[in-house]
């Protein structure tokens, strides 16, 4: 009886044996093969535009042209932005004067005529004492009216005045101009530089360049038009590197991570693989959309994912379908910094 019994259980712990042995090679397996995933290629665009507004004077490209980073694209009219550079100039010239004239200080001539003006208000401050001492003797002897007196002191009063306005005067020459002058006028002439380099900077941007490798796609304005920050002039189709959005199962999200390399194939671009990498991976699942399988797989979830590839003969164009390979890697795979060139 135990023997019967025995059999089973032996048979069942064999094919427990085999079972797990099985999935444990059908794992390793599917880690080592590589995940091949649908999608298309995605351009990416930028919208150029003047930053201030203005009248086109000129513009330098058509649509269709392929243009280099710093190329230039299209100019403004200038005037007005020349006219502010003229006066921002003045300005900040004529602060550099008054703060040269602060630093150096008062010039000795200065000085000599203030220490002349000092002895001229003590001449004038001698004779109007010996002038009211004179009146209040003659004002004793009954020679003179009260009013007279009063005059003589009044003259003496604005005397001493004088020359104490005489005197301090000088002192300031002496002593130059304040330090709170010197910083007050070191400001300014700071505040005259920026606004210099701010009307020098709106002069410059009156001339619209290429901010990266691609093709017109879109020329907007015409000459003539009235450009704003606002109204771009032309949309430009970055194709280098491009990207292609492709869906990952949900099964595959753990194996794939940003700067894995992958590679992009076409079928109608026989013998040329593009070398790619992992760009982005989306946190978040989705349900297939419906124009990339059929009914059965759209129920599945699936994560967006951005396969981005270096497309220096623009073979790679909008819209085109495309295979994306992404090979079994083991650890982290940083992302380049420049892959397609400056």
């Amino acid at each position: 009886m135990k023997r019967k019994i025995m059999i089973p259980v032996a048979i069942g712990a064999i094919a427990i044996v085999a079972v797990g042995l099985y999935l444990l090679v059908s794992g390793r397996r599917g880690q080592g093969r590589a995940i091949e995933i649908y999608g298309n290629i995605d351009i990416r665009q930028v919208q150029l535009a003047f930053n201030d507004a203005g009248r086109i004077r000129r513009l330098d490209v058509e649509e269709g042209a392929a243009v280099r980073p710093g190329e230039l694209l299209a100019e403004m009219d200038a005037a007005r932005f020349k006219d502010a550079v003229n006066r921002a100039q003045g300005q900040m010239r004529q602060q550099r004067q008054i703060l040269a004239k602060l630093l150096a200080g008062s010039r000795p001539e200065e000085i000599t005529a203030a220490r002349a003006q000092v002895a001229g208000a003590q001449a004038d401050w001698r004779n109007a004492a010996i002038n009211y001492h004179r009146m209040r003797v003659l004002y004793g002897g009954h020679y003179v009216s009260r009013e007279a007196v009063d005059n003589a002191r009044r003259t003496l009063d604005a005397a001493a005045a004088s020359l104490k306005e005489a005197r301090q005067t000088w002192i300031l020459a002496v002593k130059g101009p304040r330090k709170e002058d010197i910083a007050a006028a070191r400001a300014a002439l700071q505040a005259d530089q920026g606004a210099l380099a701010l009307a020098r900077r709106e002069l410059a941007d009156t001339h619209l360049h290429a901010t990266a490798d691609g093709v017109v796609e879109d020329r907007i304005l015409e000459v003539g038009d009235m450009a704003t920050p606002a109204t771009p002039v032309f949309t430009i189709a970055l194709n280098n590197p491009v990207w292609a959005r492709a869906y990952l199962p949900e099964t595959e999200l753990a194996r794939v991570e940003p700067g894995m390399r992958a590679y992009i194939e076409n079928k109608d671009l026989p013998n040329r693989r593009y070398v790619g990498w992992v760009g982005y991976v989306s946190p978040t699942a989705e349900f297939t959309p419906k124009t990339v399988e059929t009914t059965e797989l759209r129920s599945q979830l699936v994560y967006t994912v951005r396969i981005y590839a270096c497309n220096p003969t623009g073979a790679l164009r909008l819209g085109m379908p495309v295979t994306v390979l992404i090979p079994a890697q083991k650890g982290p795979r940083p992302l380049p910094a420049h892959p397609c060139g400056s």
